[in-house]
């Protein structure tokens, strides 16, 4: 599977982006994909995940109520919508299709994106 993150940017603290987690490969609507995001200095972090039907859906605390994620596996794309950008959002967003075991570790992550770069300015 590769995937190929887009629709970073940056934008006003308060605004709203949606990044694109575009796959090609192998069947990718089998798989559950997490967003994580890494901000300079910092760890990568885990910010949401999908199951492969997307009908199971989970959020780090930081990004509840403020970020939606879906999929659409006709177009083998997830999406991540951002919305009431805050400033600590700032960092690459990296999508990942998960081989097995907790949708909260990285290290259950087997594909992984390029990253794209989410700047929130004040």
């Amino acid at each position: 599977v590769q995937l190929q993150a887009c629709g970073g940017g940056l934008v006003q603290a308060g605004g709203s982006l949606r990044l694109s987690c575009a796959a090609s490969g192998r069947t990718f609507s089998s798989y559950a994909v997490g967003w994580f995001r890494q901000a300079p200095g910092k760890e990568r972090e885990f910010v949401s995940s999908i199951t492969w039907s997307g009908g199971y859906t989970s959020y780090a605390d930081s990004v509840k109520g403020r970020f939606t994620i879906s999929r659409d596996n006709a177009k083998n794309t997830v999406y991540l919508q951002m919305n009431s950008l805050k400033l600590e959002d700032t960092a690459v967003y990296y999508c990942a299709a998960l081989y097995s075991g907790s949708y909260y570790d990285d290290r259950n992550y087997a594909y992984w994106g390029q990253g794209t770069q989410v700047t929130v300015s004040s």
